[in-house]
């Protein structure tokens, strides 16, 4: 095929036309995206036949109007108004032999110095589906008798009805997209006010496992142990089941049992009458004492002393006690939840953890996940801490970006939770145009790099690892509209493509992966 051959449209080159019909079906099986998809349609028709000032607009979801598809602008037209209107309206093609002469022309789409009037003939075809008029398709032409344009229409019919088939697929896809994001919502809305509370954040099955066990005994006053690692969020679920029951509106107190020596840890949790030691200047009531009618949230549990665990297991047992340097037996309407990162399995096998202490506050056990079992939740909790410490820290940050996140799931999180919490505070901190990148995450997350200076071929691959991230990242944003992107970053749309090529970067895997993984997010 001869690509430098042009015809004015209507010379009667039947197999030209061929030509274009053939070019233009090659672009549906090459462009996913409909915006630059038309946009090459009106390249085409331009570059092989001429045909200046295309214009393909569809009509909105409310029906009644048409807004601009393939050039980018906001021009809309309403049924019946101007040439193009009434195309819309009547679903029949206007063919108009002169610009000038046509009173209903509106000059809309395009500034009126950029025609020459007088010289130029306008067709417009109606883009349907069915019986039903969903768009248009507008160009220009030299100035030439109507028999002419009548075969110049018959041509942009043809592609019209290519672009309706697509516009019909594009439509049905976007439709199914929609209603599966609408039942996703519904079911995730229905699972968050049965389960999920507010200060816990997860949609895998390990946390969704939490959120249900949260629900099954908020409601009741059964004692429960919640276990799990250091950072997983263990005072947050404690919190959720006091939120939660009938408790709420009465005081939740909350006890570090690792952080208070023994004879402390006594004095805070059963108080102590004035006298009882020295410095005891004044009657103290005990948390205990505090939590009256409410919840009492022991942290550490597993680091009682024996001494402790023996008068510990009375209260918890008959929610009766003595304060400190008293004889006098107190009662208190408590419940009473603890954790630990313990093995306290281990610990009552050693004899350090007692027993049937083990067995009062073991009653209804709650495991936090470590966030390694659970790192498609990084992502949730990411843009949640960023949206919490953006009104910490008084910075914007828009986005994390491709590298950063990769290291994120990259990372083992030993520290789970709260690692990562602190891990994007230290980011967004250093953070200085919107974004997390990963040269903002703590040195921790770091992958090694070799020793010694760096040398001209890592130059060359820092300089590579950065235009791709640049170039991804711009993809992302534009939606895999390579037009949009290398306007972003300021370049032709033909070095971008080559850029692309060059660094490997495979787009179609890249935006699969990208949904796919919204379509887990979303998920409930």
């Amino acid at each position: 095929m001869n690509n430098s051959r042009t015809i004015k449209a209507g010379d009667g080159n039947h197999a030209l036309h061929l030509e274009v019909l053939y070019e233009v079906a090659r672009l549906f099986a090459k462009y996913s995206n409909q915006e630059e998809m038309l946009t090459r349609i009106l390249q085409v028709l331009e570059k092989r036949l001429e045909m200046t000032h295309g214009t393909i607009m569809l009509r909105t979801m409310e029906g009644d109007e048409l807004v601009v598809e393939g050039t980018g602008g906001e021009v809309k037209y309403r049924k019946g108004e101007g040439v193009t209107g009434k195309v819309l309206e009547t679903g029949l093609p206007e063919l108009v032999p002169l610009i000038s002469n046509e009173p209903r022309f509106q000059h809309r789409v395009w500034d009126r110095g950029q025609r020459r009037e007088g010289e130029f003939s306008f067709i417009c075809v109606p883009i349907i589906l069915g019986n039903d008029t969903v768009g248009t398709l507008s160009v220009d032409l030299p100035h030439q008798g109507f028999a002419r344009l009548q075969e110049a229409e018959r041509l942009l019919s043809v592609v019209a009805g290519l672009i309706a088939h697509d516009v019909h697929g594009g439509r049905v896809a976007r439709q199914e997209r929609e209603s599966l994001v609408s039942e996703n919502r519904r079911l995730r809305d229905e699972l968050g006010e049965r389960f999920q509370p507010r200060n816990l954040v997860g949609g895998s099955g390990a946390m969704l496992e939490v959120f249900k066990r949260i629900a099954q005994v908020a409601p009741s006053d059964t004692t429960v142990l919640i276990r799990g690692e250091s950072g997983t969020g263990k005072e947050l679920a404690a919190s959720a089941i006091h939120y939660a029951s009938r408790r709420a509106a009465a005081p939740f107190v909350k006890v570090n049992c690792a952080a208070l020596s023994e004879n402390l840890l006594e004095s805070e949790l059963f108080g102590h009458e004035k006298g009882a030691f020295t410095g005891a200047l004044s009657l103290r009531k005990g948390r205990f004492e505090e939590a009256e009618g409410g919840t009492l949230f022991l942290d550490e549990i597993g680091d009682f002393s024996p001494a402790v665990q023996v008068k510990l297991l009375r209260a918890v047992q008959e929610r009766e006690f003595e304060r400190v340097g008293s004889n006098k037996t107190l009662k208190a309407d408590v419940r009473i939840l603890a954790a630990t990162n313990r093995d306290l399995e281990a610990a009552v096998g050693d004899g350090s953890f007692r027993n049937d202490l083990y067995y009062r506050v073991n009653v209804f056990p709650i495991h936090m996940p470590p966030l390694r079992d659970h790192k498609n939740d990084i992502l949730q909790l990411a843009n949640h801490f960023v949206a919490k410490l953006a009104v910490k820290t008084g910075k914007t940050i828009t986005r994390v970006s491709t590298p950063a996140i990769n290291m994120l799931l990259a990372y083992h999180w030993p520290g789970n939770v709260r690692e990562l919490e602190n891990c994007l505070e230290h980011a967004m901190l250093l953070a200085n145009d919107g974004v997390i990148h990963g040269h903002d995450l703590p040195p921790t997350l770091q992958m090694p790099g070799p020793a010694g200076p760096p040398s001209a071929a890592s130059l060359k691959s820092h300089t590579a690892s950065l235009e791709r991230d640049l170039i991804v990242d711009a993809l992302k944003r534009a939606d895999g509209n390579v037009l949009a992107a290398s306007r972003e970053l300021g370049v032709s749309d033909r070095m971008l493509r080559y850029k692309i090529e060059k660094l490997g970067i495979d787009c179609q895997a890249l935006f699969n992966k990208r949904k796919r993984a919204a379509r887990r997010s979303r998920q409930p």
